[in-house]
């Protein structure tokens, strides 16, 4: 007859070998520490050479403007898809996003193209994060679809235009290209950019993005991978 030892426990199955508990001080925790940031897209790196991370897929509703080159945008959209996200594309000039949209899938649709003001519902959730972006020129329609949880919205403007202050107003986080000193202004008082910064809009290189809110800033720059340089070609500024 076994003995009590072997016996199983309820719920619990057999005892298993005792082995010495796997422990660290605090001072050797540190060591495991790995090197990432935020969750996010790497969206480029920042004055110091360190990755830096837009966390665009989030459970509240957030609006980006970016007022910049079409470039840019398409390297954040092919970035998003790749941490899981659906990509929505709203735009009047689907010929500069089909090639892009295509490749992207890799047989899959994961980046779809819609008209202007022709964005169905999405059905975003945790599972199913969904980014749209709006590529819809200067004066960008009010969005049939717009941010919700799981639903971030990137609206690209090319140049400050008549309706960005309420854009940029309403957004969560504003990134500037190189515009001119004249827009750099405008968009110093909105965004309440020291004058370092706002000097410094009117001379960017192409693949530089000034990243802000009216508290924070940041500049960054895009680095495009291989594939992506082969894709679309090296950053630009301009269309």
């Amino acid at each position: 007859m076994p003995s009590s030892a072997a016996k199983p426990r309820i719920g619990f199955g057999l005892i298993g070998p005792r082995r010495d508990r796997h422990a660290l001080s605090l001072d050797q925790l540190a060591a495991l520490a790995l090197p990432v940031g935020d969750d996010g897209v790497v969206i480029g790196v920042d004055a110091e050479g360190r990755p830096a991370v837009l966390g665009i897929n989030r459970p509240t509703p957030y609006d980006v403007t970016l007022i910049g080159g079409l470039w840019t945008a398409q390297v954040l959209a092919l970035r998003a898809a790749a941490t899981g996200a659906r990509v929505t594309v709203e735009t009047g000039r689907a010929h500069a996003w089909t090639t892009l949209a295509q490749a992207a899938g890799g047989g899959t649709q994961i980046i779809s193209l819609h008209d202007v003001g022709r964005v169905p519902p999405q059905g975003a959730s945790a599972g199913s994060p969904v980014v749209v972006v709006r590529d819809c020129g200067m004066r960008p329609p009010r969005g049939r679809v717009v941010s919700g949880p799981w639903q971030s919205v990137l609206t690209l403007l090319p140049y400050l235009s008549p309706v960005a202050p309420r854009l940029m107003e309403k957004s969560g986080l504003v990134g500037v290209q190189r515009v001119s000193p004249d827009e750099a202004a405008q968009i110093a008082r909105i965004m309440h950019l020291p004058r370092p910064e706002t000097e410094a809009l009117s001379t960017l290189a192409d693949g530089v993005t000034l990243w802000c809110t009216p508290r924070d800033r940041q500049f960054v720059m895009t680095q495009a991978t291989d594939a992506e340089t082969g894709l679309l070609g090296s950053a630009r500024r301009m269309d």
